[in-house]
């Protein structure tokens, strides 16, 4: 998709110096927490994935070091060392060292980018403590080295290579401790990045090394994300622990205007859809014009062939595009030489045109396959009409979970202890599991501003049970009700009473199902609630130890037996052992997990809606093995028994 693969110094544009990064760095990669610094590495990728959709990349090794560095090598173009005639330097430092100096804004270089706005690299050199590069290209190997996003030197010809033909670029950074809160990197984080790269990308082959831990042989851990069938093995990745209406995952690709569209899609008898939007590798969250148009096909090809073929005689009107979409896994992904996002965040894709390519493109290719495949599209279709009766059934039910206004308590759950302020951006919703702990925390609760809502038992595995009989359940009711947003398709961010919802489980096995449940219905029937941050669980200690007057808490026994070591002396006046909130007295719990001042909350984000939306089908759908595996591998020390 290039054009003559010109990339070269006269390709590099500069648009404005390297300032603020260091020290105003959420501005360009979000936060600087754990999530900043995954952000690094995908920055970097992304220049390889910009390579590779140019047609000069095939192979990307990305490798985590034991000192928390990591390195990216590919076998692209090899950035470009010549120097560049505004700076009268090389290319290469140029491209590290100026904010928004790349090819990206070139369209000889690169058709189609991700790395959009041209920050990436030259603010991963700025944020770390040190960045090296080494360049293949012209017959040569070229190094250079970074302080702080500072030239350590100048750019050097280390070696010459017997061919001009090899090139690749290799960039090894180490994170500034400096800037970010934890220098950790996450296999599991980056694994699933990396493969949803390498979904979005046929015949890319990505590899994610990790020199900390060591498989059996002593070497490295190491895994390869190649997928010769792109997205349509995306979708059953997706789907591998649910059952599908049909065997084969519908496929189909158009291009119109230089915007290429892929579409992959499988109907299954879940009652959850999953679908996922992406525009040049971006995964766009927010949703789109390419989203939109992919929907409006969807509703009005499977409405048409119902009627044609008689089956929506049951039904006194159209499907909903909501029917349709019930249990349906599908990935759309277009790529476009100049996508506008909405904001830096890139979440949502605003380029007009786009509804229509992809609609346009979904209708002809969506139409010709049901006409084609006539039993598959009947399938579809029937499921579609029994989640309208099942929605219309639902209807009176969701009526009845309505407030009448946000402000009007009279109208809130009668366990609810709510807080006096009613402004939202100050209150705390507490869901306590059970009587006892909800009692403790009424008690305990600063009532300015914290809201206790008890919750009896386990609520409903929502991913098992439709709508209908969701809001039959009086815990589920009593939290749409609370929370005040609405839940599906009517719900509002505006109208949410509690900047945060805090799920206030026992540290156990009991408690952590309850908090799945919890997240389970968030994540799918209340999922803005996740995507802006506002659900939290509390991390209440397991231990409380005194000593010659002081206490310490500890959240596991390893610290338990660190604090007893090193500041009791070995020998505490006291180890209490919590057993659960509802055993604390209110002083307790407010010391431990409601002041503000002390307690420890743990956010809860999503990083990859893909990966979300699988497991919560493993830990939560009808499929026991899938479920079975993940416990044996997350729990080794279990001892199992087959039965």
């Amino acid at each position: 998709m290039s054009q003559e693969g010109e990339y070269g110094a006269g390709q590099i544009q500069v648009l404005e110096g390297l300032e603020a990064v260091r020290k105003r760095p959420a501005m360009y990669i979000g936060s600087v927490d754990s999530r900043g610094l995954h952000h690094l590495v995908y920055e970097v990728v992304d220049n390889s994935i910009d390579e590779a959709l140019a047609g000069y990349c095939e192979d990307i090794t990305v490798t985590i070091h034991g000192d928390e560095s990591v390195s990216v090598v590919d076998d692209g173009r090899g950035i470009p060392v010549d120097t560049h005639e505004e700076y009268d330097r090389p290319a290469l430092e140029v491209i590290l060292t100026v904010l928004h100096a790349g090819g990206k804004f070139d369209s000889k270089s690169y058709q189609v980018s991700g790395g959009l706005h041209g920050v990436g690299v030259s603010v991963v050199n700025a944020l770390s403590e040190r960045l090296e590069v080494e360049v293949k290209r012209d017959g040569g190997v070229f190094r250079h080295a970074f302080d702080r996003g500072e030239p350590d030197g100048d750019m050097e010809r280390v070696r010459d290579m017997e061919s001009e033909e090899e090139t690749g670029t290799r960039i090894r950074f180490w994170p500034d401790d400096e800037i970010f809160e934890t220098l950790e990197y996450a296999f599991a984080t980056l694994s699933s990045r990396l493969r949803e790269l390498a979904f979005l990308n046929s015949g890319v082959r990505i590899t994610l090394r990790d020199e900390r831990q060591e498989d059996d042989d002593g070497r490295p851990i190491a895994e390869t994300y190649e997928y010769e069938g792109g997205i349509r093995e995306f979708v059953e990745y997706i789907n591998e622990t649910r059952s599908a209406l049909h065997r084969d995952v519908i496929y189909f690709e158009d291009e119109e205007e230089d915007v290429h569209v892929e579409v992959a899609l499988q109907a299954t008898e879940e009652l959850q859809g999953s679908i996922h939007a992406f525009a040049n590798n971006i995964n766009t969250r927010e949703g789109g014009t390419h989203l939109t148009g992919f929907k409006t096909a969807l509703t009005r090809v499977v409405n048409d062939y119902g009627k044609e073929n008689d089956l929506l005689s049951d039904l006194e009107e159209n499907l909903k595009g909501e029917d349709i979409r019930e249990g349906l896994t599908a990935v759309i992904s277009v790529k476009h030489p100049d996508p506008q996002f909405e904001g830096q965040t890139k979440t949502k894709l605003g380029n007009s045109e786009v509804r229509g390519i992809v609609e346009s493109a979904m209708h002809g290719g969506l139409a010709t396959y049901f006409e084609e495949n006539p039993n598959t599209a009947q399938a579809i279709v029937l499921k579609a009409v029994e989640a309208a009766k099942a929605r219309k059934a639902a209807k009176k039910a969701e009526e009845l979970t309505r407030r009448k206004s946000a402000l009007d308590s009279t109208s809130l759950p009668g366990k609810l202890a709510d807080c006096q302020t009613k402004d939202p951006e100050e209150a705390e919703l507490f869901i306590a599991e059970g009587d006892s702990a909800g009692g403790s925390a009424k008690q305990a609760r600063n009532p300015e501003f914290q809201a206790v809502l008890p919750i009896r038992g386990k609520v409903l595995n929502v991913e098992k049970h439709r709508l209908d009989r969701i809001l039959e359940n009086d815990e589920i009711r009593n939290m749409i009700t609370a929370i005040g947003t609405g839940i599906g398709d009517e719900f509002d961010i505006d109208d949410l009473r509690y900047e945060k919802v805090v799920m206030a489980t026992d540290a156990d096995v009991d408690g952590a199902h309850i908090r799945t449940l919890l997240l389970t219905f968030f994540y799918r029937h209340m999922r803005p609630l996740l995507e802006g941050g506002h659900v939290f669980a509390t991390q209440p200690p397991l231990y409380r130890i005194r000593y010659r007057g002081d206490t310490f808490d500890a959240m596991t026994d390893a610290e338990r037996d660190e604090i007893v070591a090193e500041k009791c002396d070995g020998n505490p006046s006291q180890v209490q052992r919590f057993k659960g909130l509802g055993e604390m007295n209110p002083q307790q719990l407010w010391d431990t997990t409601m002041d503000p001042e002390n307690r420890i909350l743990k956010q809860i984000a999503i990083e990859d809606a893909a990966a979300a939306d699988r497991m919560f089908s493993v830990l939560m759908g009808d499929a026991v093995e899938p479920r079975k595996q993940f416990i044996k591998e997350h729990a080794p020390e279990a001892e199992w028994v087959d039965i």
